[in-house]
């Protein structure tokens, strides 16, 4: 664990042994959070933050990196135990296991993926008493909620993404949306809620590891996301293809989530910098214009928070150093020293940031216009953290490499 930054003043966290009140929230249904942008409106904000965190419980539940979901009383987690992938419910308050469903995930792991694990890297989505999961092989399954019945499984392509998938599955009222297959092989795909039959599909690229969002763009409700070398809209309706434009990057594809900020799409991977781009329709002609573009800051695997025009973000470059970007502007207005973290998890609670580091620090920043202000670190976990944590009343569910904790703010 890194020591070189840590404020002055704080204390590592400690594991609490008395009982301490719990508050519950909003529920928490899909990757990055109820509104799929990292926004969290229902976490009890301490006056100050303390010293300590308080650890209610902490549970093996297997490898992955993807974060747990939380529906009422209930924690659902989907990781791999042993050769199999496994989706469990467990007790919120006690951790206890309530059900757990696995099924045989076998798989090559290629060279260049084994620093990462065998995952899975993908959350699960809940809609309507369903989760639905893409594993890293990309088998998609959607499973009873109450009892962890298997209602449907589709079974992995014949060609593997390069990396193996990454992108997390996004339910668009009665379809299931994930781009699967792998390299020029896949098809932005929607699947029946209740069936798993295609109700459309779109095969013009291979999938790329971040994941899709919905969105209105010139009065068409459309499926945004990248794909192995563009970014696309397509209808939400039928697949049609509206627009796209070439994308890539020196690391194969991007890992973002597409960003939506006044009308307009945020564009970001490694070594391209961030753009603001406008999705412009004349007749039946889609077209995109840029509205500015930095070359000073650019994102890899984070995901960046928007508060206030203001994008907060991690940038690979300088081995990792935080910033402020205006979006109406596209003036960076800020930059932390380098060397911050290899990667973060980030998310934003009215004003102010949460920014999980991969080394298991978690790092309270408040929202500025002018510079990086860091207010309290604490240490949540004993090895990585590649998943976002989940936020809910005053509680926040850490999943590391193969441990989900609960921790408390008092």
């Amino acid at each position: 664990m890194k020591r070189h930054h840590r404020l002055a003043g704080t204390t590592l966290v400690v594991a609490a042994l008395t009982v301490v009140p719990v508050a519950a929230g909003q529920d928490w249904p899909q990757w990055r959070g109820p509104n799929r942008d990292g926004s969290v409106a229902g976490f009890d904000m301490p006056a100050s933050w303390p010293a300590e965190l308080t650890q209610h419980w902490s549970v093996d539940v297997g490898f992955g990196y993807a974060s747990p979901i939380l529906i009422g009383d209930r924690i659902y987690q989907f990781a791999r135990q042993g050769e199999d992938e496994v989706m469990m419910a467990l007790d919120a308050g006690s951790g206890d296991t309530l059900w757990r469903t696995s099924y045989p995930a076998l798989f090559d792991m290629w060279a260049a993926t084994r620093m990462h694990g065998p995952g899975p890297k993908s959350t699960p989505a809940y809609a309507d008493g369903r989760l639905f999961t893409l594993g890293i092989s990309g088998i998609v399954t959607a499973f009873d909620a109450e009892t962890g019945r298997q209602i449907w499984q589709r079974p992995a392509g014949p060609v593997e993404p390069m990396y193996h998938t990454g992108q997390s599955p996004f339910v668009d009222e009665d379809q299931v949306i994930l781009h699967v297959g792998g390299h020029d092989a896949g098809a932005l795909t929607a699947f029946d809620v209740a069936t798993g039959d295609v109700r459309w599909s779109w095969d013009g690229d291979g999938p790329a590891y971040g994941s899709p969002i919905v969105a209105e763009m010139a009065g068409v409700r459309q499926i945004i996301t990248y794909t192995q070398e563009n970014f696309v809209g397509v209808s939400a309706e039928t697949g049609e293809l509206l627009w796209r434009r070439p994308y890539t990057t020196p690391s194969t594809t991007t890992s973002q989530t597409p960003h939506v900020y006044e009308g307009d799409l945020i564009e970001s991977g490694r070594g391209n910098g961030i753009t603001r781009f406008r999705v412009v329709r004349e007749a039946n002609a889609w077209t995109t214009e840029n509205v500015w573009h930095t070359d000073e800051v650019s994102l890899h695997m984070t995901n960046a928070v928007v508060v206030d025009g203001v994008m907060f973000g991690l940038s690979h470059l300088n081995r990792g150093q935080y910033f402020g970007l205006d979006l109406d502007t596209g003036e960076v207005l800020w930059t932390s020293d380098p060397r911050q973290a290899a990667n973060a998890a980030i998310l934003n609670v009215g004003t102010t940031i949460l920014s999980l580091e991969a080394d298991a620090e978690l790092l309270v920043v408040s929202h500025s216009r002018t510079s990086f202000e860091p207010v309290q670190r604490y240490e949540v976990a004993d090895s990585a953290t590649w998943t976002l944590p989940t936020l809910s009343g005053n509680r926040m569910f850490v999943k590391d490499v193969d441990t989900l904790t609960l921790w408390t703010v008092e």
